[in-house]
């Protein structure tokens, strides 16, 4: 879980110390080299388009 947090955070443009914080970690380091993985442009694009989707369902409209 904590891995796809901070994948999560890291494909939103997240800052790494906000990602250290919310992980609670004590130490950057594992935050950037042991729970975040940077996607790729196509991981980017399925994100967006989660993002998106899931947007329209929380609107009441």
């Amino acid at each position: 879980m904590f891995r796809t947090c901070g994948s999560l955070l890291a494909a939103l443009d997240g800052h790494p110390r906000i990602a250290m914080q919310i992980l609670r970690h004590s130490k950057i380091a594992v935050t950037m080299e042991i729970c975040t993985h940077v996607p790729s442009e196509s991981t980017r694009r399925a994100l967006r388009k989660l993002g998106r989707r899931l947007g329209r369902q929380a609107d009441p409209t």
